[in-house]
């Protein structure tokens, strides 16, 4: 078992370096940190070193280990690294006690055989929304419990919207959406801008347009996947969306949004301080499917899990520890501070009644979808990469969208054999 875990972890390592980039709003930095346990110490590694002691996470994680009579070393690390270190731990038989870390990698973990699995660590999901959970199951099993998830809408300028005359409660569908980006561009305004670079964070952002076509991941050139890139490709060649959205990160796109010149701007949970500081007069709007309703997003958000570890007895308190983390008192303080939205009900509800502005995002986290799901697992980076390709090629107008996505899905089909 140990030789063909090491060969497991190998390729895991590899797949790893697609998905991992920042597309849930972790900030970046390093860490250092024993990478083993030992005595009454429990190790907890986690993708926040933004967070030094006199935090407010790292209190609690101190206070949830103090709760279950021992004491929690935790370390911070970016996120890329935090992937990598838990790959090589779990190689060399020295995982941490916990181990929080961004949704997508869940399952090339688990894949690996570094986590253990729910029914064999017997942490409770019987209340996390289902869409949320979906991030870190594979196979039918799930490998560990969300803390929170966020997600992509679309932010809308009421005065650029006044000043073209559209009304948004007329904006429904991909149609009315058109109109009134045209009407807008026509009012001498800017249309809509968001994030199409060459990375995940390109994936991340087209997803609720591929979604809300009704495409499905396992067939990037479906007609319905050309109409969503279409869509796309459309309103850039109509001046609706700025050609810089090729080169966009979800930051400088939201840069463009934040000059207040554009009537919309797609972006995530964690921009709620920032549209504030903007000075913006400012409203949510679900990405809206193809024919109407709420298009499926992508969720961003990290899981907690339970690594394996040799002497299992360390479970009953990780388990300790993790349902601290995990309760309804912390997903509210935990998510009001990461910009995430809770994933129960019951924590959803809290975080609404304390903030309002909460609502709109609630909604939205309903309608998510985690990138793995669909069984993809450790399918998905692959997948990804072929797609945020495509998109790149149909919007530099160096193949149309039809031939793009073809591409894309014959070399899906050859790297996901």
């Amino acid at each position: 078992m140990i030789a063909t875990k090491r060969s497991r972890i190998i390729g895991a390592a590899v797949l790893a370096a697609t998905i991992i980039g920042g597309v849930s709003a972790c900030s970046g930095g390093s860490g250092s940190g024993s990478s083993s346990s030992a005595g009454g110490a429990y190790t907890f590694w986690d993708p926040y070193p933004q967070f030094d002691a006199s935090a407010a996470w790292t209190k609690l994680v101190e206070q949830c280990g103090t709760q279950a009579g021992v004491t929690v070393k935790r370390t911070g690390y970016d996120t890329s690294a935090l992937t990598n270190k838990a790959l090589l731990a779990g190689q060399q038989g020295s995982s941490p006690d916990l181990l929080l870390v961004d949704n997508p990698v869940v399952s090339t973990l688990a894949d690996a055989g570094i986590l253990t699995s729910t029914s064999e660590n017997k942490l409770d999901t019987s209340n996390i929304q289902k869409n949320i959970i979906a991030a870190g199951q594979i196979d039918g099993k799930t490998y560990g419990v969300p803390i929170g998830a966020n997600t992509l809408a679309l932010y809308y300028n009421k005065k650029v919207l006044a000043t073209a005359g559209v009304d948004i409660s007329t904006v429904k569908d991909w149609a009315s959406l058109t109109d009134a980006l045209a009407k807008v561009t026509a009012a001498g305004k800017k249309g809509i801008t968001f994030s199409a670079i060459g990375t995940e964070e390109g994936s991340f952002q087209f997803l609720p347009w591929f979604w809300g076509s009704g495409a499905n991941l396992k067939q990037l050139d479906s007609a319905k996947a050309q109409q969503a890139l279409s869509l796309w490709t459309d309103w850039v060649k109509k001046g609706y969306a700025p050609n810089s959205v090729i080169n966009n990160t979800q930051t400088t796109s939201w840069q463009e949004f934040a000059t207040g010149d554009y009537a919309f701007g797609e972006n995530g949970t964690w921009q709620l301080g920032n549209v504030k500081a903007a000075g913006i007069d400012y409203g949510i709007l679900n990405i809206p499917g193809i024919d109407g309703g709420s298009a499926p997003a992508p969720t961003g958000g990290e899981f907690m899990t339970i690594p394996v570890q040799k002497d299992t007895a360390r479970y009953a308190t990780s388990k300790k520890i993790a349902e601290c983390l995990t309760s309804t008192k912390s997903f509210v303080n935990t998510d009001n501070t990461l910009s995430y939205i809770a994933p129960t009900a019951a924590a959803q509800q809290e975080q609404v009644a304390g903030n309002a502005e909460l609502k709109p995002w609630v909604d939205a986290v309903a309608a998510a979808k985690g990138r793995t799901s669909d069984n993809l697992g450790t399918k998905y980076p692959k997948i990804s990469q072929q797609l945020w390709g495509a998109v790149q090629n149909a919007l530099s107008g160096s193949q149309t969208p039809q031939a793009a996505l073809q591409a894309a899905q014959t070399a899906a089909a050859a790297a996901t054999k």
